[in-house]
């Protein structure tokens, strides 16, 4: 039966070694993320979870997790809207003002009717 639960007891703190290590990553990435934070402190936070890296990591999420999320959730957006704009200028997407336009232009040509123009506008603006 000790052998079962030594099994259990590497799998827990398997576990916990590895949660830990993502917390300690994640808290690297958000001090070189944080563009308020200055050097000093910055290296005063690192100093801290090499030497100090249970309590450092447990006061950091404390003092800064609010912070810590808006900084990854900014990052995200950031990286969405990157993403958005390189695809759209690889697709050769129009914006809505340009399709628009293009759209009244083929009205007033004659060439599509009312109910055709507020289809297309209706369609460019989502």
């Amino acid at each position: 039966m000790s052998n079962f639960w030594d099994t259990v007891w590497l799998i827990l703190m398997t576990f916990v070694l590895v949660a830990y290590l993502l917390v300690l990553f994640q808290i690297i990435v958000d001090l070189f993320r944080d563009k308020n934070l200055g050097g000093f402190a910055k290296a005063v936070w690192f100093i801290g979870l090499i030497f100090l890296p249970f309590l450092t990591a447990l006061l950091y999420i404390i003092a800064r997790g609010r912070g810590m999320s808006e900084r990854q959730v900014a990052a995200v957006h950031e990286a969405r809207a990157e993403t958005d704009a390189y695809i759209r200028n690889i697709a050769g997407g129009k914006s809505a003002a340009e399709q628009i336009a293009e759209a009244k232009a083929l009205l007033d040509a004659g060439t599509i009717n009312a109910e055709e123009f507020a289809k297309l506008k209706a369609r460019a603006l989502g």
